[in-house]
């Protein structure tokens, strides 16, 4: 059944310290995701603008564009994260860069 003094898992937890290389490649592949999102985000953004709601009713009017709001501004969330993920990794392979030049002198 069940094991009243369950063991406790140890895991283990090896910390990789970040390189200037490792930064600058996950700046890329973040940026490659922001800028195919952004590229996702317009073409959606146009798909609705092209193609106007056809209904008399105004609650179905209202839950459409809510909904149409609401896919843009999370495509847009998304483009947003792995923009700014992509900036901040490049400055971080940046300042490692520099602490590494500074301690050589």
């Amino acid at each position: 059944m069940s094991n009243p003094n369950p063991t406790p898992e140890v895991e283990n937890q090896i910390q990789v310290e970040p390189t200037p290389l490792r930064c600058f490649t996950g700046s890329v592949m973040s940026g490659v995701l922001g800028f195919a999102l952004y590229k996702l985000m317009i073409a959606i953004a146009t798909t609705f603008a092209t193609k106007p709601i056809h209904s008399d009713n105004p609650m179905v009017v209202n839950i459409a564009s809510a909904v149409r709001t609401l896919v843009v501004g999370v495509v847009a969330l998304g483009t947003g994260i792995f923009g700014i993920v992509a900036l901040g990794l490049f400055a971080l392979g940046v300042q490692l860069l520099v602490q590494k030049w500074m301690k050589r002198d």
